[in-house]
C-alpha cells in the first residue's frame, strides 16, 4: 500500500526544501492533479502545493457529471462535442471506477424558449452525438420516448406541453475522488505533495521566477521551494497567484462564476434517472435533476462572483431560483427550503471573454432561426443521401450569430482553457472543464518538457496519458461490474456485509482491496462499523486526510448524499481521528467546531432559521 499521509506530507515539505525541483505545481484541484500524474510518471522531479485540501476549492463542487456536451449540438458546434466525448471515453478508461454511464433524459416541451430542442431536432442531435461518441449500435445508443412513456418513467414531471423526450448517454462522476486518485498516483510515482500549504510569494533569479515562498498552515512555518519551472494551476485563484509578483502589472484572466446545487431526499423528488431541462425563464440556462444514493440533487445556477473564493456561500437568492425552477418542472413536488438536506456552492474558473465554455450561464451564442433551420435541413438531407458531407460542412462553416469560439487559439489546450508562459517565466494553466483535465495537462506537460529541454538540457519522454491509470483504476475498464463483484467477495470474507463490500468495491476501485485487508487486521473504532472504520483508516494512512471535513465531505459522500447518517458518525469520526493524530482536547474541539461549520453551511442552517 502507498503511504500517503500526514507523515509523507512532512517528508515532502522537507524534500522540497532540500532539492531543486524540475517542476513545482501550485494548486491541487483537477488541473494540478492532472499535471502532477503525467509529470511524475514521465520522470520529472515534481512537487505540488495545495492551500486547502485537495479538490476543496472548486474540483469538489461541480455538477458531478463527465459531460458529453450535447448542448453544443444546439449550435452545431460539432468539433467541441467530438473532442468532449472522446476525452470522456479516455477518462473512463484511465479511471474506470469513477465515471459511470448514466443515460440522461431530455424532456421536450412545446415552445419553452430558445435552448430547448424539438422532437425532430433532438433525434438528429442525438444521432450525431452517438456517432461522435462511438456508441451507435451499443446498449447506450440514444432513443426517444413519447409523452406517455416519459410520464410512466417520471410521473412527477410537468405534463402540460410535454411532447416526449430524448435519452442519450452521459456519465456521473465523483469529482473529488477523481482528483485524489490522480494525486495518489503522482505521489506513488515520486511526486512530493502537500496539502494545507499556502504559496505566499515568489523567488527570483535575474527577475525570473525560480521558486516560491510557502507557509505550512498546520505548523505556521514559512519555507522556500526552488524549481526550474513553476506552473500555476490554481483555478479561480489564478489571478491571485499571478499577482504575487509585485514587479509587474497583471491583466486579469479570470471571471469566476458561482454554481449552486441543492440535495433533497429521493422520496421528496423521485427522479429515476438524470434529467436535463430548460429553466423556463428564457435565461439561456439549463438545470439538472440527478438521483444519487437515495437522494436527488439539482442545479446549477451561474452568476458572476466577487466574494470570498475560499468559501462561497449558497444565498437565499440561489435557493429561491432553483426551487422555483424545480417546482415548475415537477409541479407536485412543492419543495421548500426545509426539504433541502445539503447543498454546495462552487466557483468555476471561467476565462474572461470566453463565451463558449462548458458552463451554464447566459447567452452562449445561439444560432439565428435561419441558420438553425438550414442545419436541420442539410443534416436531414445528408442522412437520406440527398446531400454530401461537403454540403454539410459548407452550411456549418457559414452559421450566423453564433458567438461561441469556433477555433482554439494557439494558447488553448481545450475549449475555454488557456496555457501561457509569462515574461517572469511563470506558466499558467487556466480555465477549462473537468472532462478535459487530462488533455489540458498533456498540453501543459509538452510546454514543460520543452522548457526543461531548451533551457536546462533535460530530456523526458512523456508517458501515454491516455492509457495511464489513476490510483484504483488498474483494471479492465470493459469489466467494471465483474471487477466490483469479484472484489466485493473479498470484502465479505474480511467481515463486511455484502452491501458494504459492494459499495466500497465500487467506490474505491482496486484500492478497495487495501481497505478490505485493513478490515481484517483492525478492530472497529468506537461507535463505527468495521466498514466505516476501515475506510477512515485508509483515508488517513493512504489519502492524506487531515481533518474530519476532509473525510466526510471529499473522501466520502457523507455530508452531501448521506446526511441522514451523518449525525450518528460525526463524533465517532472526530474521536477516531483525534486518537490517530494524538490531538489535544483543544485541537479536537477546534476540529469539531470547523466540521460543524462545514455541516451547517451545507445544511443551509442560517437560511432555514430566517425562513422559519
Amino acid at each position: 500500500m502507498i503511504n500517503f499521509s500526514k507523515e509523507t506530507r512532512q517528508k515532502s515539505i522537507d524534500q522540497m526544501q532540500a532539492e531543486t525541483l524540475d517542476l513545482l505545481i501550485i494548486g491541487g484541484g483537477i488541473s494540478g492533479a492532472g499535471v502532477a500524474i503525467q509529470a511524475a510518471a514521465s520522470g520529472i522531479k515534481t512537487g505540488l502545493l495545495e492551500m486547502q485540501d485537495f479538490a476543496e476549492g472548486t474540483s469538489s463542487r461541480s455538477t458531478k457529471l463527465v459531460h458529453g456536451g450535447i448542448r453544443y449540438l444546439k449550435t452545431f458546434d460539432v468539433e467541441v462535442v467530438s473532442d468532449t466525448v472522446k476525452e470522456r471515453a479516455i477518462v473512463q478508461q484511465i479511471a474506470p471506477h469513477i465515471p459511470k454511464p448514466d443515460p440522461m433524459l431530455l424532456p421536450i416541451y412545446d415552445d419553452e424558449g430558445p435552448t430547448t430542442f424539438d422532437m425532430f431536432s433532438v433525434k438528429i442531435a442525438m444521432d450525431l452525438y452517438d456517432q461522435l461518441a462511438g456508441v451507435k449500435g451499443t446498449k447506450y445508443e440514444n432513443y426517444t420516448l413519447t409523452a406517455k412513456e416519459v410520464l410512466e418513467r417520471e410521473p412527477y414531471i410537468k405534463k402540460e406541453g410535454l411532447k416526449g423526450a430524448g435519452v442519450y448517454l452521459d456519465f456521473r462522476n465523483n469529482d473529488a475522488r477523481l482528483v485524489i486518485e490522480n494525486i495518489k498516483k503522482a505521489a506513488e510515482d515520486g511526486a512530493y505533495i502537500a496539502s494545507k500549504v499556502k504559496v505566499v510569494g515568489f523567488l527570483y533569479e535575474d527577475g525570473k521566477i525560480n521558486g516560491v515562498k510557502a507557509r505550512d498552515l498546520l505548523s505556521g512555518q514559512t519555507f522556500e521551494v526552488h524549481a526550474k519551472v513553476v506552473i500555476n494551476t490554481s483555478g479561480p485563484w489564478v489571478d491571485k497567484i499571478r499577482n504575487l509578483n509585485y514587479t509587474r502589472a497583471v491583466i486579469p484572466h479570470m471571471r469566476p462564476t458561482k454554481g449552486v446545487h441543492l440535495v433533497v431526499d429521493a422520496k421528496k423528488l423521485p427522479v429515476p434517472q438524470p434529467t436535463y431541462f430548460d429553466t423556463q425563464k428564457h435565461d439561456g440556462r439549463m438545470v439538472f435533476a440527478i438521483p444519487r444514493e437515495d437522494k436527488t440533487y439539482f442545479g446549477t445556477t451561474d452568476t458572476d462572483y466577487q466574494g470570498d473564493y475560499t468559501d462561497p456561500k449558497v444565498t437565499q437568492e440561489d435557493v429561491d431560483y432553483l426551487l422555483e425552477v424545480i417546482n415548475k418542472r415537477y409541479p407536485d413536488a412543492n419543495l421548500t427550503i426545509n426539504d433541502i438536506e445539503s447543498s454546495w456552492a462552487g466557483l468555476r474558473p471561467l476565462l474572461l471573454g470566453n463565451s463558449g465554455s462548458d458552463y451554464n450561464g447566459g447567452d452562449n451564442g445561439s444560432l439565428s432561426d435561419t441558420s438553425f433551420d438550414k442545419v436541420l435541413n442539410i443534416i436531414s438531407a445528408y442522412k437520406q443521401d440527398q446531400a454530401s458531407r461537403g454540403d454539410v460542412e459548407d452550411v456549418l462553416n457559414h452559421l450566423e450569430n453564433s458567438r461561441g469560439e469556433k477555433e482554439l487559439s494557439p494558447s488553448q489546450i481545450s475549449r475555454g482553457s488557456a496555457l501561457e508562459r509569462e515574461s517572469d517565466n511563470l506558466v499558467t494553466l487556466a480555465g477549462g472543464k473537468i472532462t478535459d483535465y487530462r488533455k489540458m495537462a498533456e498540453g501543459a506537460l509538452e510546454l514543460i518538457k520543452n522548457i526543461l529541454s531548451d533551457e536546462f538540457d533535460q530530456t523526458y519522454e512523456a508517458i501515454n496519458s491516455k492509457e495511464y491509470a489513476v490510483s484504483g483504476g488498474e483494471f479492465d475498464p470493459a469489466k467494471v461490474s465483474e471487477t466490483v463483484e469479484a472484489n466485493a467477495k473479498l470484502g465479505v470474507a474480511a467481515g463486511l456485509t455484502e452491501a458494504e463490500a459492494t459499495y466500497i468495491a465500487d467506490f474505491y476501485g482496486m484500492n478497495a482491496l487495501i481497505i478490505f485487508e485493513m478490515a481484517k487486521e483492525m478492530s472497529p473504532y468506537v461507535d463505527l462499523t468495521l466498514a466505516e472504520s476501515a475506510m477512515l483508516r485508509y483515508a488517513m494512512a493512504g489519502e492524506m486526510t487531515l481533518t474530519p471535513s476532509d473525510y466526510l465531505m471529499r473522501r466520502t459522500n457523507h455530508i452531501l448524499f448521506q446526511r441522514d447518517r451523518l449525525d450518528a458518525i460525526k463524533h465517532p469520526v472526530v474521536d477516531a481521528m483525534a486518537a490517530y493524530y494524538d490531538w489535544s482536547q483543544d485541537e479536537k474541539a477546534e476540529q469539531l467546531v470547523e466540521l460543524n461549520q462545514v455541516i451547517n453551511a451545507s445544511d443551509l442552517k442560517d437560511l432555514k432559521v430566517g425562513a422559519n
